[in-house]
């Protein structure tokens, strides 16, 4: 598959796979079918958004989803970290009311569907900037939200 293949309206490989990182960072079929599975509900928070609060036809930016091992290293990413398996990704906010209101969107979207996330972090770095992690597993999902 090329970076261009689209694993749904609005995303694309490429775009699920970039990084600043020197390193061979290209995800086999399972990890692209877990891209897959998780672009299901990253469409889902972006319609929604948009319905609720966006412009119309606000984009959701993708920072980082799948992660080689070696690009995984080089970031600080936890070993067990689900990037690895093409199951999480880390969506760009424009600040707190953003983070909070996609959080909710996504809870929402839970349990109306009765279907499990694994994670759900609001996250924070030294500098100040948010970011959502979310995470999407094939099976065995634990519902973990957190604010770190």
């Amino acid at each position: 598959m090329n970076q261009q293949t689209c694993l749904s309206e609005h995303f694309t490989l490429g775009e699920l796979c970039k990084t600043s990182v020197k390193a061979e960072n290209v995800p086999g079929e399972k990890e692209i079918g877990n891209l897959r599975r998780l672009c299901r509900w990253l469409e889902m928070l972006r319609s929604r958004w948009n319905m609720m609060y966006g412009e119309g036809d606000d984009p959701l930016i993708v920072n980082s989803a799948y992660r080689s091992a070696e690009v995984n290293r080089a970031v600080g990413g936890v070993p067990t970290s689900n990037h690895l398996t093409g199951c999480a990704a880390d969506i760009r906010v424009a600040g707190l009311e953003q983070l909070i209101r996609y959080a909710t969107i996504l809870l929402d979207i839970s349990d109306e569907s009765k279907e499990d996330f694994d994670e759900l972090l609001l996250e924070r770095n030294k500098a100040g900037r948010y970011w959502l992690h979310f995470a999407v597993r094939p099976s065995g999902n634990r519902r973990k939200v957190r604010m770190i």
